[in-house]
């Protein structure tokens, strides 16, 4: 195998996220294999800053709220002055909100859906203008979910959410195939993270949750650097529209 197929060097990926859990992860994971980072997000990657930059590779944090796409735009007008240009998205940024169907409230609903999935695509397009305007190939990474495939209980907006994610995903492969820019997503299992503290700290659903995993335990967001770094890479060329579950088993079971 020619592990060239799988360098990012000389690389930019713009990570949404990149604080803590999956998408900091995933981060270090690119730049470890050669790409350099934008972070964007609400609060300083200081952590994730300092691993990236152990890498040998730069980093650049802009602050940016994507609860709102109204920023969107001068995101990448930083990200491009800064780095010249952008060859990967990951688009990892989220939330979520928990209730009963009958309570869930409509601030819970618009919340959650204008984050996971609005912004979502209006990141996509962005990036997707950009690379075409220029004729330069690229790689959109979206962050789905197990609920991209399940239902799951007292998450309506997130479930909604993360189903359009996977949906929007095969929707912008079809078209943006022929601009040479692939377009995949990951669905991660049960990773140790903020959004999970919740079910961890539930003794009950714990028990029910690792009952069910193959592997046997909750993944940890560096489980996520290596599908990341192939769907980055030219590894993945031929890859399109696929929603990749990174569940130690769990859809299997």
């Amino acid at each position: 195998m020619n592990n060239d197929l799988f360098s990012l060097n000389g690389k930019v990926a713009l990570v949404t996220g990149a604080n803590t859990g999956i998408g900091q992860g995933i981060a270090v994971a690119l730049s470890q294999a050669g790409a350099d980072v934008v972070a964007v997000g609400r609060t300083t990657p200081s952590e994730t800053a300092a691993a990236v930059q152990a890498s040998g590779r730069r980093f650049h944090f802009i602050h940016a709220d994507l609860s709102s796409i109204k920023p969107i735009e001068s995101v990448w007008t930083e990200a491009q002055s800064v780095m010249g240009s952008v060859d990967v998205l990951i688009n990892n940024a989220g939330t979520i909100r928990r209730s009963a169907v009958v309570d869930f409230s409509e601030s819970d609903w618009d919340l959650v859906m204008d984050t996971n999935l609005k912004s979502v695509f209006f990141m996509c397009q962005a990036f997707a203008k950009r690379a075409i305007n220029s004729n330069r190939p690229g790689k959109i990474i979206n962050i789905a979910s197990m609920l991209s495939f399940q239902g799951g209980i007292r998450v309506a907006s997130y479930t909604s959410s993360k189903s359009g994610v996977a949906g929007l995903t095969k929707l912008l492969a079809n078209e943006l195939a022929p601009h040479g820019i692939n377009v995949n997503a990951i669905a991660p299992g049960y990773i140790e993270t903020n959004n999970t503290e919740a079910l961890r700290n539930d003794p009950k659903r714990q028990q029910e949750i690792l009952g069910r995993i193959p592997t046997g335990r909750w993944g940890t967001p560096s489980d996520l650097g290596g599908a990341a770094v192939f769907l980055a890479s030219r590894a993945s060329d031929y890859v399109q529209g696929t929603v990749l579950p990174v569940d130690g088993g769990w859809l299997a079971r």
